[in-house]
C-alpha cells in the first residue's frame, strides 16, 4: 500500500446514524484510492472479577454470541462502500467489548488519517444529541474525526463547506485538510472568523481587529484557490460557537471543519469548547482536524 494512501477507520453498528455516515462519505471529498477498515463491535459488558486483564482475556478467548452478527454488519458495510468507491481497499473487522474503547484501541494501533462515526450510537437508552460513542471518539482520538450526519435534500446541490477559522495553526490545518481532498467541480468553501463580542475592542480598534482577521484568512484563501476551490470569507462579532452553527444551517452547509490543539505526552487531544459545541449542535457533518505538526508541537 502506498505510504501516501489515505487510511480511513469507520465505526459501523448497522443503525440509521451509521448508514447516514456511510452515505456522507460521498460528500467528504475523499480520494479515489484509500485503505479502509470497517469496525463493528460485538458489545459485551462484564464486571471485572479480579482485574481488567481477566476480562480482556475472556473476551479474546471466547467470542460473544453477537460476533457473527457484528461480522455480518461489517461485511455489509464494506460491500456498500465498495460499490461507491470501487478502487478502495476495504477490510471488515470485528472486535468484542465497548464500541468507543475498541475504536480508539484500533486507531491507536493502525494510526488512520481519519476516523468516521455516526452522530448517535446504538445503545439501549438511546441518545438525545451526540451519541456517547461519537463523543468519546471525537474527544479522545489522536486522529482527525468526522462525525457524520445524514442530509435530506430535495434537489442535489454543489457541496458547501465551512471552516471555523481563528488564525491559529490548528485552523490552518483544517483548511489544509480540505485543500488536500478531491472535491467535485462547484464545491464552495466559506471561511468564517467569529470575534467574541466580549473582546476588549473599541473605537478605531474595531477596524484594526477586522482587518487583522481578514488578513489572517488569506492564508486559508490561498490554500483553497491553489486547490481549485471557490472560497469566500466572513468576519463577524459574535459567539463563535453559535455563529458557525447558524451560518452552516442558513447556508445549507454539508460539513464544518474545525481544528483543535494537542496535549502532547498524554497522547490525547483537548477538544476545545467551540469544537465541542459545534460537534454537538450542528445540523451537518463536523470534522475535527488534528495535524501531526500540532501534536509534535505540544509533545516537547
Amino acid at each position: 500500500m502506498d505510504r501516501n494512501t489515505m487510511k480511513i477507520l469507520i465505526g459501523y453498528d448497522g443503525s440509521d446514524c451509521a448508514d447516514s455516515a456511510i452515505d456522507d462519505l460521498r460528500r467528504a471529498g475523499l480520494p479515489p484510492d484509500a485503505e479502509v477498515k470497517v469496525l463493528s463491535v460485538a458489545e459485551r459488558w462484564m464486571p471485572p472479577p479480579s482485574g481488567l486483564e481477566i476480562v480482556e482475556a475472556a473476551l479474546g478467548d471466547q467470542p460473544p454470541e453477537e460476533a457473527p452478527e457484528a461480522l455480518a454488519l461489517a461485511k455489509r458495510c464494506a460491500e456498500i462502500i465498495k460499490l461507491a468507491f470501487p478502487s478502495w481497499q476495504v477490510m471488515p473487522e470485528v472486535r468484542a467489548g465497548s464500541p468507543a474503547e475498541e475504536l480508539l484501541r484500533l486507531a491507536e494501533i493502525w494510526n488512520p488519517d481519519l476516523i468516521v462515526v455516526g452522530s448517535h450510537g446504538r445503545t439501549a437508552l438511546g441518545r438525545l444529541l451526540l451519541g456517547s460513542v461519537s463523543q468519546r471518539v471525537a474527544t479522545e482520538a489522536t486522529s482527525s474525526v468526522r462525525v457524520a450526519r445524514g442530509r435530506v435534500e430535495v434537489e442535489p446541490k454543489h457541496i458547501r463547506l465551512i471552516i471555523g477559522y481563528d488564525g491559529s495553526v490548528y485552523s490552518l490545518a483544517a483548511a489544509d485538510a480540505i485543500a488536500k481532498r478531491a472535491w467535485p467541480p462547484g464545491t464552495e468553501v466559506r471561511i468564517i472568523t467569529a470575534i467574541d463580542p466580549l473582546t476588549d475592542v473599541s473605537g478605531t480598534l474595531i477596524d484594526q481587529t477586522l482587518n487583522r482577521a481578514h488578513a489572517e484568512q488569506q492564508q486559508a484563501v490561498v490554500r483553497m484557490t491553489d486547490a481549485g476551490l471557490s472560497a469566500t470569507t466572513m468576519v463577524e462579532f459574535g459567539n463563535p460557537k453559535q455563529l458557525l452553527i447558524d451560518h452552516a444551517e442558513a447556508w445549507g452547509a454539508d460539513s464544518i471543519f474545525v481544528g483543535t490543539r494537542g496535549l502532547g505526552r498524554l497522547k490525547r487531544l483537548l477538544l476545545g469548547s467551540v469544537a465541542l459545541a459545534v460537534l454537538g449542535r450542528a445540523h451537518c457533518s463536523v470534522e475535527i482536524v488534528r495535524s501531526p505538526e500540532s501534536n509534535e508541537e505540544h509533545s516537547a
